[in-house]
């Protein structure tokens, strides 16, 4: 039906039914009376008007009613309440008095069959069409937990969708209000702690977590109590899918690992990133990796004049064009195919694009890599980031943010020891330049290219046994967007020489990590095994976000903390670069781990004189 076609039926049915009421109460207080007086006909033209205007007022004729809900009941009662108002008035206009026996029974049958034409297509689709399908199989038994508007919407939807393949059978819910009662005609069995008795005594084939409002912690707790049943638990999808229409509300998703560790996200001030990114020209080294791309991304929401793709790698570079041409087609975008090792190629690039802000993601990070490979460890991490630094300085760059790692706290690996160097290079620079240069220190990153998420989901794929260096081995974890998150905040916050620091709560044992991606892949640990393999050269049991000399208390922003490290001499660092080719790997290992724990020569030297 036509939506012309729809409003002019819904037109003619309330005009009846208007019509109707008022003379059908006046008919049943007054059987042998006249119904055709002026009175009741000037009543009744109020009325008629009255309701087509509030109806409209109150969009009575663009409800979706097979939907409808509390909202449109209480339009209902407003529209046909006001109208008889407004009969009243016109009734004591014309003669000083008003029949209220006749519209309050006026009132009752008005609102009886205006709500009772509109829900009655709800009744139909709820009962009806959802329980008269033929040879509709029965779904898998499911419990939903949570029986609030989430867990509700979820069980009707449920309810409601002929090709579902689950049927919800009851609710799980710690409110014990709610206990035993019944939602939708599904009832409240229990609360969360009692969901493996709830799975057995009720056959339970499926599980949905359909509580938005849970954080880590809780969602952890519940996941944990779901995996002593063995039975498959999904939740619900994530807002932002369904506000971008991706998924509907009862596509579920599997729990993933990023949903149960870490903290709640980090609250962006968004003015403040504004105000240097809108309208600005901003270039990404490593725009290609995994936090380069997705740095891109944040950066995309802003609206920059210009945003520069630097990469290496052009299948990379490729890739993140490509999205975001597709996602954002009126960005401005330009690539950069370009080593950072190539100094003449960056000041290069500098010149010509002229950016305002430069996000330097661009670093070897692999520690076992690194460990064997030292001199290209030095020639991407510290090389790489002197050339990007010095061309970013030349040409007048506002803002410099620098990834760099909790591994360069106290390093003991290559990897580690290069990223504190880069740090030392970007802290000269802040002092020498008029550039504001600062650096932001990342945890490990889940998902990110040769974190151990990946590895493990492989070892598990290929049926085990998933590998741990060490049971009692612990590390922070924040995921992608996290990440790339507090490298825009960074660079509102700058003001020349921090380390930024996310504060990432309590660190994860590894092996809990490996347990967990265990369950969520539906495997038990004698399915799938954990061997530990001992700690590999470079590795440390635990990782420092800020060295003791580092620390300042307070935070700048939200679990945003500004660390300040001691001004080293940085001559001993450009030494290193002149010399380090001509170096053993051992031996150039160990003179980067004793520039970047400050013991060459002692702590005068490297200190350097205010």
């Amino acid at each position: 039906m036509t939506y012309k076609k729809r409003i002019a039926s819904l037109i003619f049915i309330d005009s009846f039914i208007v019509l109707f009421s008022i003379y059908i109460s006046y008919f049943l207080l007054m059987p042998t009376k006249n119904p055709f007086t002026l009175v009741l006909l000037v009543s009744s033209l109020v009325l008629l008007t009255s309701h087509h205007f509030f109806a409209y007022k109150y969009k009575l004729y663009k409800r979706v009613w097979q939907y409808a809900s509390i909202n449109e009941l209480s339009a209902i009662f407003k529209a046909v309440s006001f109208s008889i108002v407004l009969t009243a008035l016109a009734q004591f206009a014309m003669i000083q008095d008003i029949s209220f026996r006749t519209l309050a029974i006026t009132w009752m049958i008005h609102i009886l069959l205006i709500g009772g034409s509109r829900f009655s297509w709800r009744l139909y689709r709820d009962s009806y069409m959802s329980t008269h399908v033929p040879n509709q199989p029965s779904g898998k038994r499911t419990l939903i937990i949570g029986a609030g508007n989430a867990g509700t919407m979820i069980a009707r939807q449920l309810k409601l969708t002929n090709d579902s393949e689950l049927d919800p059978i009851g609710f799980a819910d710690d409110d014990v209000h709610k206990l035993h009662l019944e939602i939708m005609g599904i009832p409240v069995l229990g609360n969360v702690k009692q969901i493996k008795l709830l799975v057995e005594a009720h056959n339970v084939e499926h599980i949905v977590i359909a509580i938005p409002s849970l954080n880590r912690q809780e969602l952890n707790y519940i996941f944990q109590e779901c995996s002593k049943t063995k039975v498959k638990t999904q939740i619900l999808p994530r807002i932002e899918d369904l506000m971008l229409g991706n998924v509907s509300v009862n596509q579920f998703r599997d729990v993933e690992v990023e949903d149960l560790l870490g903290r709640e996200p980090v609250k962006l001030d968004i003015d403040g990133i504004a105000d240097y990114i809108t309208g600005k020209t901003i270039l990404v080294t490593g725009a290609g990796g995994s936090i380069g791309s997705e740095v891109c991304r944040q950066i995309a929401r802003f609206t920059p004049k210009e945003l520069v793709l630097l990469g290496h790698g052009e299948n990379s570079i490729y890739s993140i064009e490509m999205e975001l041409r597709r996602t954002l087609p009126d960005l401005n975008i330009s690539t950069e195919i370009a080593d950072v090792q190539d100094r003449d190629k960056m000041f290069s690039i500098m010149n010509s694009r002229k950016p305002h802000t430069v996000f330097h993601a661009a670093a070897h990070k692999h520690v076992p890599l690194m460990e064997r490979n030292p001199e290209e460890a030095v020639k991407n991490n510290v090389i790489g980031t002197r050339n990007v630094a010095e061309a970013a300085s030349a040409t007048n760059v506002n803002t410099f943010v620098m990834i760099s790692t909790d591994k360069a706290v106290n390093p003991t690996s290559v990897m580690g020891a290069t990223k504190r160097i880069a740090e030392m290079v970007i802290q000269h620079m802040d002092m020498i330049s008029d550039t504001r240069f600062v650096a932001v220190r990342f945890g490990n990153v889940l998902g990110s290219r040769g974190s151990v998420i990946p590895l493990f989901k492989d070892q598990i794929k290929s049926g085990g046994p998933v590998t741990v260096t060490h049971p009692d081995m612990v590390r922070y974890f924040m995921t992608i967007p996290e990440a790339s998150r507090l490298v825009l905040q960074a660079g509102a916050l700058a003001q020349g020489g921090e380390v930024f620091v996310l504060d990432m709560g309590e660190p994860v044992k590894i092996v809990d990590l490996a347990r967990n991606l265990i369950k969520l892949s539906g495997y038990t640990e004698e399915e799938i095994p954990i061997t530990f393999t001992g700690m590999r050269p470079g590795e440390k049991m635990f990782e420092e976000l800020l060295g003791k000399d580092e620390v300042h208390d307070e935070q700048v922003y939200p679990m945003i903390y500004r660390g300040k490290t001691p001004p080293v001499n940085i001559n001993v660092t450009f030494d290193l670069v002149e010399r380090f080719q001509g170096q053993s790997r051992e031996v150039l290992r160990q003179e980067l781990l004793d520039i970047a724990n400050f013991r060459v020569g002692g702590l005068r030297k490297l200190t350097a004189v205010k």
